[in-house]
């Protein structure tokens, strides 16, 4: 029976990194690294693991897993013994961020560390992990290459940690991790974290674990962190550009990432926001890897405040000062949505992630609600005028702080020679406020009173759409019992039609004398099909127009006749004549 501690309140007693008795120096550690009150995951984890426990461990993304099972596992490695640490992580970002977070940590205790990853040579890997390394972060298809190699010596780790274990469910490595556990041994300490707990992961943690101790830091009515405040907007699809760049303007983000869908959308867009002046630059899965690599240092570094991304490049990125997210589409399900957002609110610092959704989408950013327990709140993309007055209101605040230079000083005095100085401040301010032109129409995406239209336009379409369903469990019901007369259930959808009046199909104006005409249009044709005229021309058949046509068709017909049969009569005497004159 395993043990169970689940953290739904918050932690009624502060404690610090010292109460965990952990070694000196990865205590050293943490002081450098600016460590001063551990997460909830970290209170709860860091005993246990220095327990010898298995640990089955889930808390949001960005509240510290790495220092939850870094710190405890470092605390008791032996830096002579090899390696004694795995940590498995499903993208090579994440395991390169996994790498370095425990490098800086253990680095006064002398832990060596290394990081294992594909396009890079084997030969130049399994040479590191020979030569004494203590800590080993690596992705699941590079690892599993090297441990069937047979090359690594002494590859034994005493802790085997997977970390993201989601994310390795959705990226396919379910397979390679159980094969991966084949070449370790049997004799280990495993811990699993993750941020959500499907029911794959929760088989493979029953097979892998052994009596593991289960921690739960996230509360069962909310899936998302509470520091990230959650918005959307609604534009038309051919809006998206102009209003993620008003957005931009608006929001003034410290550093921020945009999620897109592809590649060609993302090259796209940083262009578009490259050619307005912003320091951007794109991550997504085409580029090489030093590519890659180059981006995120210079995204940590904060040398570009955008970056614009696609999910897989930036599954597990983990940059501690991101203070916006931006969905430029809708992510396809919840646990995308809850990922992307993770990048924010990181470290217990709070961020925004502002989602764009067409009308269209609108029904699934209700259901993503549902999903995820949390609300995503309405808010209007600024108009013209609201971005230019939020402009001059910066500029001002800008020209405040601003310190006076003996330069500029010149240059006033040279233009007092020809203006007044409140002429000169006037023009300058112009100059300034009109640098950069907002672009786009006045407005952009619907407003309130059209959210009011769409959302109760969801509610009735919803009404509907059960009916309609109603419909379709009645005729699988019906099919399945046998397949009846057609006729029969033609008749009994006629009479639900009548019953229950329209539903369904063409949504304009069906009242009245319209549906009235149609039925008996439909009536006339029932009558005319027991009548025998069936097929052929559809005009108008009734009374002496039928009759009129049947009587040219046999006058054509006798006149056709008559003139074949003098024809012959012509040829026959011609003929006679022709005998009697020879």
């Amino acid at each position: 029976m395993s043990d169970e501690t689940n953290t739904t309140e918050e932690v009624k007693e502060t404690v610090g990194f010292d109460s965990f008795e952990l070694s000196e120096k990865i205590q050293e550690g943490i002081t450098n690294a600016g460590f001063k009150i551990p997460s909830p995951i970290q209170q709860e984890a860091i005993p246990v693991v220095l327990s010898g426990k298995d640990v089955v461990a889930q808390a949001h993304t960005g509240t510290g897993k790495t220092a939850a099972f870094g710190l405890p596992v470092m605390s008791n490695i032996d830096i002579e013994a090899g390696v004694q640490m795995l940590v498995i992580a499903p993208t090579r970002e994440l395991a390169t961020q996994v790498g370095d977070e425990l490098y800086r940590l253990g680095k006064f205790a002398g832990i060596r560390t290394a990081t294992v990853y594909g396009g890079q040579r084997y030969d130049t890997q399994i040479k590191n992990l020979n030569r004494g390394v203590n800590a080993v972060s690596a992705t699941p298809g590079r690892l599993l290459d090297l441990l069937k190699s047979g090359k690594l010596h002494s590859f034994n780790p005493s802790v085997v940690v997977l970390d993201e274990a989601d994310e390795m469910l959705d990226m396919g490595f379910l397979e390679d991790i159980q094969q991966i556990f084949e070449h370790l041994p049997e004799e280990r300490q495993t811990l699993l974290f993750s941020a959500t707990m499907p029911r794959p992961i929760q088989k493979l943690a029953d097979k892998i674990l052994k009596d593991p101790v289960k921690i739960n830091t996230i509360q069962s009515t909310d899936n998302t962190n509470a520091d990230i405040q959650q918005l959307y907007s609604v534009v038309e699809e051919y809006e998206r550009e102009n209003a993620m760049i008003r957005l931009i303007d608006t929001n003034s983000p410290e550093k921020a990432i945009i999620f897109c869908r592809t590649r060609a959308e993302v090259d796209k867009l940083c262009t578009t926001l490259g050619a307005r002046g912003y320091n951007t630059n794109s991550l997504h899965g085409d580029m090489e890897q030093p590519a890659r690599n180059r981006v995120m240092m210079s995204f940590r570094k904060s040398e570009i405040d955008i970056l614009v991304a696609t999910d897989v490049a930036a599954r597990g990125l983990d940059v501690a000062d991101v203070s916006h997210v931006f969905n430029y589409h809708m992510p396809f399900d919840s646990k995308s949505y809850v990922h992307r957002i993770g990048r924010t609110g990181r470290a217990g610092r709070t961020g925004v992630a502002i989602t764009l959704v067409t009308p269209r989408e609108f029904y699934q950013l209700e259901r993503l609600q549902k999903n995820i327990g949390a609300k995503i709140e309405f808010k209007l993309i600024p108009s013209r005028q609201e971005l230019r007055e939020t402009k001059i209101a910066k500029l001002k605040e800008e020209l405040r702080q601003v310190k006076i230079d003996s330069a500029a000083v010149q240059m006033v005095m040279d233009l007092e020679e020809e203006m007044d100085p409140t002429k000169i401040a006037y023009k300058l301010a112009s100059m300034l406020a009109t640098q950069q032109e907002e672009v786009g129409p006045e407005r952009i995406g619907i407003q309130e009173d059209q959210l009011d239209r769409l959302k109760s336009g969801r509610r009735s379409r919803s009404g509907g759409n059960r009916r309609r369903d109603d419909r379709r469990g009645g005729r699988n019901r019906r099919d399945r019992g046998g397949r009846g007369d057609r006729r029969e259930r033609g008749g009994d959808r006629r009479d639900r039609r009548d019953r229950d009046g329209d539903r369904g199909g063409y949504r304009g104006n069906r009242e009245g004398g319209e549906r009235s005409e149609r039925r008996d249009r439909g009536e006339r044709r029932d009558r005319r099909d027991r009548d025998g005229d069936r097929g052929g021309y559809r005009g108008n058949r009734e009374g002496g127009e039928r009759s009129e046509r049947r009587d040219r068709g046999e006058r054509r017909d006798r006149r056709d006749r008559n003139e074949r049969g003098g024809e012959r009569r012509n040829r026959r005497e011609r003929g006679d004549r022709n005998r009697r004159r020879d």
